[in-house]
């Protein structure tokens, strides 16, 4: 195995444990606390602290630990998960992530993390009845092996402990010596675990004092232990001698009763017995692989794995028994199974580039068939373009992710912010599973935590104000998603006050981005926010204040070949609605001609194709024309980019819609459907109004993509000059 590969498969894991670690804790912190959560938030806990002791990983493993040992106590109701414990254990979550990244990026703790982890240490210890030092002593002395000599071991048929101590059985290889092990070595590591209640030395494999080899091991030992610890950790002592040595652990009474609950409340995910014992803890991965080993070796493979076990003495009968009964319930209940498989994105790229390239080179051969008039090659050449065009859906499925767990993380921003501006603000979500392409998901995190941190600093009004104002004392966020005509749309909106549309234009009068005497709608006005070095507030604070942030967001957003608008009303509050394209890859398009040149328009964005009307090319129209009695703006792309030459006798007229408002494109000619794979534009022409990218036809000719967004800005902006006039 790669150990490369397995520590940044830990990376990846433990960071998806501390993202679930913490929606669970914001979750009890806004009331929603049932055991379930808790019991989550431990398993997170435990699985990073148990990774990280797989590859020596000291400092994550001392920390976690004491984290751990509180939320065990939590889980024993011996300690409330009330707001300050809450608070504690999200700032043991950021602090884990500090960790983590210091091991993703293979270097050693620096002093200030060091210092985190004891200041967190010494509050976490408060939880536990003392402080870190004393808890270090105690385990300490722990080490010393005190036995209880009044205790007894008792042990009767099919291996069951009648007491509440576990029963542990060693007997250790003749080589462990040899091999550089000390056996009392464990036993004193055990002792950290817990007590050592009891110990038998076993010196019936000791030969004849004559024949004793002063390097062999021939003793065993026979241990009742006392510990709150798993089977799994208990195992995990004796992991360096465990090949050698025959090793049996048994559980105490308690815990059988508690393995048999935890097998009915297991959920339908496994099938076979051994990993029904092993989800509830009554059999580790190890002595699971004994068994299969032992079922394998005694030569009869139907011999029940179950039997195996309790003859071994890893497992007892009644447990056993309910796990068969689960299996057996599973299999009744379960119709299908979820195959989930991690693929590494850059893989997916990969992918969708070939994808890509596949279809530019199946256009070329339908060109070519068709140029060459071969109607067999042609009709092949169709049947692969369909199987391309499935290929290309499957791809790109696989590429799109659901927003959700973006939308989750703002759990925590809206928490922090709130406490931070000293607001009572409380976050909605809706459409959490609508999906997008995982690249557009990746590149919109940071836009949407400046419409949110926004929104709370200057839209969401203190508790007082809004009780004046008839409103509830608690403000709220809202965060929604869902595709609308082959786009998806995202809305950040707040209850507040709303924007100030007269301080916002006289602002833009002020630093000469708008005339006194010039016609402007609202909607331009509001537009005004995301100008460079724009801001309305009086006093800059830590969150905002200094211009910084809004023109950063529509520059993302429009790298995305999305829009961004805005809509608000006064004492109601402002809802921010982003537009985005489902994928950045490929695209079905519609392609046309203007003079010598090929367009493309996303043909989800096309409504239908009409003639010019002679009468439009002859007396003029300011570029509008009748559609079924509609008016309908157009514009002309020989126009907009400078397309030189003779304008043909037809012209004809794209129709399309984006966003609510319709307008046309004049065209030459039209071509038809087109697959489209989207290559971005240098950085040259980055800049070049009206263009979204290009693309290579089958011919080896260049098409640019239109920007239909920005055309109907263009439109939009033409519209409110001519009406002003």
């Amino acid at each position: 195995m790669n150990l490369d590969d397995a520590l940044q498969t830990f990376v990846i894991e433990g960071r998806e444990l501390l993202q679930n670690m913490e929606e669970s804790l914001l979750g009890i912190e806004r009331g929603e606390t049932d055991d379930d959560a808790i019991n989550a938030i431990f398993r997170a806990a435990h699985t990073i602290k148990g990774s990280a002791g797989l590859f020596g990983l000291d400092f994550v493993v001392e920390f976690t630990h004491i984290a751990e040992s509180v939320l065990d106590k939590v889980r024993a109701k011996e300690l409330a998960m009330d707001g300050d414990m809450v608070a504690l254990m999200l700032s043991v979550c950021d602090h884990l992530g500090c960790l983590i990244e210091h091991v993703a990026k293979a270097e050693g703790m620096s002093e200030a993390t060091s210092q985190m982890s004891r200041e967190l240490g010494e509050r976490l210890s408060v939880y536990l009845g003392g402080k870190r030092e004393d808890k270090a002593k105690e385990t300490k002395s722990k080490t010393s092996m005190t036995v209880d000599h009044d205790a007894r071991l008792e042990v009767e048929g099919g291996g069951e402990v009648e007491t509440d101590n576990w029963h542990i059985s060693l007997r250790f290889g003749r080589d462990v010596m040899r091999n550089g092990m000390d056996p009392l070595a464990f036993i004193r590591y055990l002792a950290t675990l817990g007590r050592i209640v009891n110990i038998v030395t076993l010196t019936d494999a000791v030969p004849p004092l004559s024949a004793i080899d002063p390097e062999s091991c021939h003793l065993g030992f026979e241990i009742a232990f006392e510990s709150d610890v798993d089977k799994a950790t208990i195992e995990g002592v004796f992991e360096f001698v465990r090949e050698d040595s025959l090793i049996r652990i048994l559980p105490p009474r308690s815990k059988i009763f508690e393995y048999l609950e935890l097998i009915n409340d297991l959920k339908d995910e496994n099938l076979r017995l051994g990993d029904i014992l092993v989800s509830c803890g009554t059999l580790t991965e190890t002595e699971l692989a004994n068994a299969l080993r032992i079922q394998t070796g005694s030569g009869n493979a139907l011999h029940p794995i179950g039997e195996v076990l309790v003859e071994q003495g890893m497992v007892e009968a009644p447990v056993v028994e309910a796990a068969l009964e689960k299996q057996k319930q599973i299999k009744e209940n379960k119709g299908s199974e979820i195959n989930l498989i991690r693929v590494d994105s850059e893989k997916l790229d990969q992918l969708i580039n070939l994808v890509g390239e596949l279809i530019i080179s199946g256009a070329s051969i339908s060109l070519i068939a068709q140029r060459a008039g071969m109607p067999d090659l042609g009709e092949a050449a169709a049947t692969m373009s369909r199987m391309v065009e499935e290929v290309r859906d499957a791809a790109l499925s696989l590429r799109m992710v659901q927003i959700g767990a973006t939308f989750n993380r703002f759990q925590r921003v809206v928490r922090d912010v709130s406490r931070e501006l000293g607001k009572d603000i409380r976050l909605e979500i809706s459409g959490a599973e609508t999906e997008l392409d995982k690249t557009v998901v990746e590149k919109i995190g940071d836009p949407l935590t400046h419409l949110i941190r926004n929104s709370m600093d200057h839209g969401i009004e203190f508790a007082d104000v809004r009780v004046a104002r008839g409103k509830p004392a608690h403000g709220t966020l809202k965060l929604d998603a869902y595709h609308d005509s082959g786009s998806i749309v995202i809305e950040v909106s707040d209850d507040g006050g709303g924007l100030n549309k007269e301080k916002i234009l006289a602002k833009a009068i002020k630093r000469g981005l708008v005339k006194p005497d010039q016609p402007i709608t609202d909607k331009e006005i509001y537009n005004l926010i995301f100008e460079v070095g724009f801001s309305t507030v009086d006093e800059v604070s830590n969150l905002s204040g200094r211009g910084v942030g809004m023109d950063v967001v529509r520059r993302n957003i429009q790298v995305l070949r999305g829009t961004v608008e805005i809509e608000s009303e006064p004492g109601k509050g402002v809802t921010m609605r982003i537009r985005l394209p489902l994928t950045l890859a490929i695209i079905d398009g519609f392609l046309v001609g203007v003079g010598g040149s090929a367009y493309v328009v996303p043909l989800d964005m096309v409504i239908e194709c009409i003639e010019l009307p002679p009468r439009s090319k002859e007396q003029g129209d300011n570029n509008y024309l009748n559609l079924r009695g509609e008016v309908l703006p157009y514009l002309r792309l020989r126009e907009l980019f400078e397309i030189e030459g003779q304008v043909g006798r037809r012209e004809n007229v794209v129709v399309v819609q984006y966003g609510g408002h319709k307008a046309g494109l004049v065209v030459d000619s039209l071509t038809g459907e087109f697959q489209t794979v989207i290559k971005p534009l240098g950085k040259v022409f980055g800049g070049a109004c009206g263009l979204g990218g290009f693309t290579i036809m089958g011919s080896g000719e260049v098409a640019l993509i239109l920007d239909v967004p920005r055309l109907m800005q263009q439109v939009t902006s033409r519209e409110v000059s001519v009406a002003g006039q």
